[in-house]
């Protein structure tokens, strides 16, 4: 068997909806411990919905490092 190599690029905007998406989670994660009384619930809804916002920062300098790099592409050099 050979082995292929699978490159994946990172499409800022999947990245940003999938941060959208943990921070949802986490929200809800967050009410449901509220609403049941439970702490370790609560607490957990916290660390998602930090984690997706760590993620939506990622994807914001990832997607500023792309323009960045398509502006120096197009730029010509003197």
């Amino acid at each position: 068997m050979t082995e292929e190599k699978i490159e994946h690029k990172e499409n800022p905007t999947i990245e940003k909806l999938e941060s959208v998406g943990q921070i949802i989670i986490g929200e809800l994660e967050k009410i449901g411990g509220i609403l049941t009384a439970d702490p370790i619930a609560q607490a957990e809804g916290d660390l998602v919905q930090e984690a997706g916002s760590r993620h939506l920062e990622t994807a914001d300098a990832l997607e500023e490092a792309e323009i960045e790099k398509h502006k120096e592409k197009s730029s010509p050099t003197e």
